[in-house]
């Protein structure tokens, strides 16, 4: 029997263990073994080397070797994540706000992928790295979701937003993922084509309107009322008159749902104490939350019932129900029970919650690159031409999820201007992660998209805007696939605002054409509500249906980060 003495590499750890090297098949199974003795999240990274630091590949080299093997993940030393300067009590939050976006490439530059924030006693880490991210997502035996721990930012969201803010094991997150996969299917979500193509073309009267007065509007204000008035038909079946007139008051429940948006966000941010004050934000959160549950409980019930209104399996419910709320209703599993009525109230919360939210920030991001971006409107609108677009015409799931240049200039936005917001995991235990860091237990770790989607070391000329660098498969084939998240990946992401916003685009594209109507430059910052102005003109001609001629270089007077 070949015992050996391992030890991880770094001044912070001398952990030290005696691992049998007799018996494994290969380096890789020796590497899981030793990856599971010191809690190494990941194996890909893991390397062996000898006091002198020269590394160790082969079994048999292991096997004979006389003295100490040192561990080592993706070639460093094992050591804690550093952070910026702080003060006393108050921690380093002034290192990274206000300016943060900045500031995340710069401090992320300068202390490598985990940084750690202190505000006011709460301790955050935060990372730009896809496979610490992917660990994240897959909320496995070193990363989790509790929400319902005091310590955690988003714990005032706990067992009331369903997939987004359970815990990862909790029994009603399985339910929950069980009933709603086939609901928001491929499969399922063509059925809401009719839905989404009818909200876009209810529009087209006030935006007409607004045109013929010669006005501007603002464009966030107005993708609420789209991106809303589109999610809770899906969602619930009714249509809450947004686009009755140009000033169409929002309607009630989304009023909350943008005040509890707005809450939710700052008290996540907030010092942990401000939770134990009788006043303040958290104490108003609690009560819109309360509101919010109570009007979409009362929706559920008044949702329309499809066919004869009769429960059946999930999949076939889901091809006949009128909305969301409705197939939940009515959907039964294999041994016939149902997702629970509290289960069904907190999922319809986040579908629609969340669902307009950030439909409504994306579909904001994108009129913003068309105005942005020489002949980005003249690409889009000759592809829809080539693909048969009329003023009448319905697209299809199958069809407006194949087009190309419109594929491309939606991944290109969503990498420069990441309309999601992640959420925050919790280790279980202490932990090693790719790059050598050590997360202490119960630390509260977020990742930071917008760093990685403009990363210099994932992208070439990240803070260019350049939709055709998707058009080559092969220079992103080799990219880890969470170099882009647009929309919440992992165990509780869903697609079906992909194929909203390409639906809802494609047909304002093709009636009106889009000018930027702002004076200030607008700062990208997640946090903070788009604030600009566009002219929507309604178009008076359109390109023939002829072979594309050739695009202009797409490079020339490319938006850049933070400038106009």
């Amino acid at each position: 029997m070949a015992n050996k003495q391992f030890k991880l590499s770094g001044k912070d750890n001398g952990r030290v263990a005696v691992i049998n090297v007799s018996t494994p098949d290969s380096l890789v199974d020796l590497k899981c073994r030793v990856a599971s003795v010191f809690d190494i999240a990941s194996v890909e990274g893991i390397s062996m080397h000898n006091s002198k630091g020269v590394a160790i590949n082969a079994i048999e080299s292991i096997v004979n070797h006389d003295s100490e093997i040192r561990v080592k993940v993706d070639g460093k030393s094992v050591r804690s994540p550093c952070s910026p300067k702080r003060l006393p009590i108050i921690g380093n939050y002034l290192g990274i706000y206000s300016g943060h976006m900045d500031n995340h490439e710069r401090l992320f530059s300068r202390y490598g992928s985990v940084i750690k924030i202190i505000d006011m006693g709460t301790v955050v880490y935060l990372t730009n790295h896809p496979r610490i991210c992917e660990m994240l997502l897959s909320e496995n035996d070193y990363f989790t979701r509790i929400t319902s721990d005091l310590s955690h930012p988003l714990h005032f969201m706990k067992g009331k937003a369903a997939l987004i803010s359970y815990d990862s094991d909790a029994s009603a997150l399985k339910a929950a993922q069980k009933f709603i996969t086939p609901g928001m299917s491929p499969r399922s979500s063509r059925r809401y084509a009719d839905n989404i193509q009818q909200t876009v073309e209810g529009s087209f009267d006030v935006f007409d309107e607004i045109d013929r007065q010669g006005m501007t509007f603002p464009v966030y204000e107005y993708m609420v009322k789209m991106a809303s008035q589109m999610v809770y038909r899906i969602c619930l079946g009714s249509d809450i008159g947004h686009f009755t007139s140009v000033n169409a008051p929002l309607h009630e429940i989304i009023h909350k749902f943008g005040e509890y948006t707005v809450l939710l966000k700052r008290t996540s941010i907030s010092p942990s104490w401000h939770k134990y004050l009788p006043y303040g934000k958290h104490r108003r959160l609690s009560k819109v939350k309360k509101q919010i549950l109570a009007l979409i409980g009362e929706a559920i019930d008044n949702a329309e019932t499809g066919g004869k209104g009769e429960d059946l399996p999930m999949r076939e419910a889901a091809l006949q129900s009128t909305c969301i709320a409705d197939y939940l209703k009515r959907a039964v599993d294999e041994h016939g029970n149902k997702l629970p009525k509290e289960d069904m109230l907190t999922t319809m919360v986040v579908r629609v919650g969340a669902g307009f939210i950030t439909t409504a920030s994306s579909l904001s991001w994108l009129i913003y690159s068309l105005t942005h971006n020489p002949g980005i409107q003249e690409r889009l609108l000759q592809e829809l031409a080539e693909s048969g677009a009329m003023p009448t015409r319905q697209w299809t799931y199958d069809e407006i999820t194949t087009l190309p240049f419109l594929d491309c200039f939606i991944k290109e936005t969503h990498r420069m201007y990441n309309p999601g917001f992640q959420a925050a995991w919790s280790s279980k235990k202490d932990v090693i992660v790719p790059g050598g860091w050590l997360i202490p237990a119960n630390s509260v770790i977020i990742p930071t998209t917008l760093a990685i989607q403009q990363s210099k070391n994932y992208w070439e000329s990240s803070h260019i805007f350049n939709p055709d660098r998707w058009s080559d498969e092969t220079a992103n084939e080799n990219k880890h696939r969470l170099t882009v998240t647009p929309f919440q990946a992992g165990l509780r992401g869903d697609d079906i605002a992909i194929f909203e916003t390409k639906l809802t685009i494609a047909n304002l594209v093709w009636r009106y054409h889009f000018e930027n109507d702002s004076r200030e430059p607008l700062e990208h910052d997640p946090e903070s509500i788009l604030d600009y102005h566009v002219r929507a003109s309604k178009r008076t001609s359109w390109p023939e249906k002829s072979k594309a001629p050739r695009a202009a270089n797409i490079m020339d007077g490319a938006d850049t980060i933070n400038k106009n």
